[in-house]
């Protein structure tokens, strides 16, 4: 088994890799949102309650989850990390979902969430790819914004303002939103992009830019 970083056969390095990068790095995206899907599926059938323990649980396993992906020397282990990864992410993020399931018009929040996930990630990595652009350049921008959201977060903790909430939410979801065309653009230009690095990147923009729109939605339709 080699223990070489390149993961899927197909995407080798070079500028003529692309293509292959692009249809592995999607291929691959697909199966991970799927078995998210059926994590979050379990955790909805065992009714598991959200709370400070469950939220920083997730946090843990979140954000802990890519570097064990990345310190996988062998390319059939990372994926299968980042398999299980996905689904221990939809379970942990099930109690979030459910919670906003309970309330009045619980499910069409979450219908609009998922909705507005899927078309921001659709038209967002569509004209990174029609446009092919290269956006490194957002680069610190994006990280200077990571910094302010876990700032306002950590200060939400204490103060608990919905407004505060909203703006964090709001700033969430552009920062997402420039990472994904990030994202898209560094596996166009990277003819030795990895897709399971990608894939790992990408799917942790989705899951938190589904997040933070529930709480907008929730807002702006009352229920929050």
């Amino acid at each position: 088994m080699s223990d070489q970083p390149v993961i899927l056969p197909s995407a080798g390095a070079g500028a003529g890799a692309q293509p292959s990068i692009v249809r592995n790095t999607y291929l691959l995206l697909s199966i991970v949102m799927a078995v998210a899907a059926v994590g979050a599926f379990i955790g909805l059938q065992m009714d598991l309650a959200w709370s400070i323990g469950m939220w920083l649980v997730f946090m843990v396993v979140f954000i802990g989850g890519p570097f064990a992906i990345n310190a996988a020397k062998n390319g059939d282990t990372a994926i299968w990390l980042t398999f299980a990864w996905a689904g221990l992410v939809g379970f942990l993020l099930s109690p979030l979902i459910a919670a906003y399931l309970k309330l009045p018009g619980g499910p069409g929040i979450v219908f609009n969430a998922l909705a507005g996930t899927a078309a921001l990630f659709v038209g967002l990595s569509a004209y990174a790819i029609v446009s092919r652009r290269d956006f490194s350049f957002l680069g610190s921008f994006l990280v200077a914004g990571c910094i302010v959201v876990l700032l306002g977060i950590v200060a939400l903790i204490f103060l608990q303002i919905p407004l505060l909430s909203l703006a964090i939410s709001g700033l969430a979801v552009l920062l997402m939103s420039g990472f994904i065309l990030y994202d898209t653009g560094r596996m166009i230009h990277d003819g030795a992009a990895n897709p399971v690095y990608i894939t790992v990147s990408l799917f942790g923009n989705i899951v938190v830019l589904f997040s933070h729109l529930l709480n907008l939605f929730s807002f702006f339709s009352g229920e929050d």
